[in-house]
């Protein structure tokens, strides 16, 4: 069986194929998000157009989704005039194939559940690090949606009690402002402008403020990982996103975590996602394939 995968994200639409549970001529093409969402489906029509000999089409997007009908609920400015795009009604009609579309950190989320640090789990916790916080939750090796396909909104945890109340924005005090990637960037910036990124920052671990700067960001982490667990009570809790694939992040959160969860929950695991840019690739290949069994 042969499926066409993409994962649209706000800087790049990745794709390739997938047969048998492997990847194949995986490529990638930038977005232009800001030419907005009719650009991004005629871009999925002429990658497509490309292809033959397929069964199915999986989609892994940013923004909100209506997984069981296929269309975008909402979608911020990144990506203007997306907001209610039919993906699936679009691509259906024109392909004559399934498809399946699914939100991007969940659809990551299915792929470390069937082919990466999931695998062993029927349900766990997953969150990505990156420009915000994303979240997802595996049940029965399965996506909780929740009311209204938005559950697992992590990001918005209040983590900052008088930063919120005191605060304009949804997320004033929120675990996005504070344990994301950015947050990490912004604290090292205070202490010397010239650490732009996760990478330069890691490059001056010798310095003593920097790691105390990293290892306050880690107890920002711990906070909302800390709270979930006490929430939700995983057996095991993935962490994606380019900078847990540093090992030492991981080492601290596990060290830190006898100090911020009771030892009632201390059974959680908490491991590193596997599957780098693959993982929104083979969640979609997945949903895919259980359309074309449906």
């Amino acid at each position: 069986m042969k499926i066409l995968v993409f994962d649209v994200g706000g800087t790049s639409i990745k794709y390739g194929s997938c047969i048998d549970d492997v990847l194949q001529d995986i490529s990638e093409t930038p977005t232009n998000a800001k030419l907005g969402g009719q650009h991004i489906i005629d871009m999925l029509i002429e990658l497509i157009e490309k292809e033959s000999g397929y069964d199915a089409i999986g989609i892994s997007t940013a923004g909100q989704v209506n997984a069981d009908e296929g269309y975008i609920i909402y979608a911020n400015q990144n990506i203007p005039n997306y907001t209610g795009m039919q993906i699936r009604q679009i691509l259906e009609e024109r392909f004559h194939v399934p498809v399946a579309v699914e939100n991007d950190v969940n659809a990551a989320a299915l792929g470390e559940a069937f082919y990466g640090a999931g695998k062993e789990y029927d349900s766990f916790l997953c969150l990505t690090y990156g420009t915000g916080v994303g979240g997802a939750v595996i049940e029965n090796k399965a996506i909780y949606h929740g009311s209204s396909f938005s559950a697992a909104e992590f990001g918005a945890i209040v983590t900052h009690s008088e930063e919120r109340l005191n605060g304009t924005d949804y997320f004033d005090g929120c675990y996005e402002k504070h344990a994301s990637t950015t947050a990490l960037v912004r604290m090292a910036q205070e202490y010397d402008s010239s650490l732009t990124s996760g990478r330069e920052i890691f490059q001056h671990l010798d310095n003593p403020e920097v790691m105390d700067i990293l290892d306050r960001w880690v107890d920002e982490i711990m906070l909302g990982l800390s709270t979930l667990t006490h929430i939700f009570n995983p057996k095991c809790i993935v962490l994606g996103g380019g900078i847990m694939a540093q090992p030492l992040i991981l080492n601290k959160i596990n060290e830190k975590k006898a100090s911020f969860i009771m030892p009632s929950f201390s059974h959680v695991t908490i491991l590193s996602a596997e599957l780098k840019n693959s993982a929104g690739l083979l969640g979609a290949y997945h949903l895919a394939k259980k359309r074309v069994v449906l």
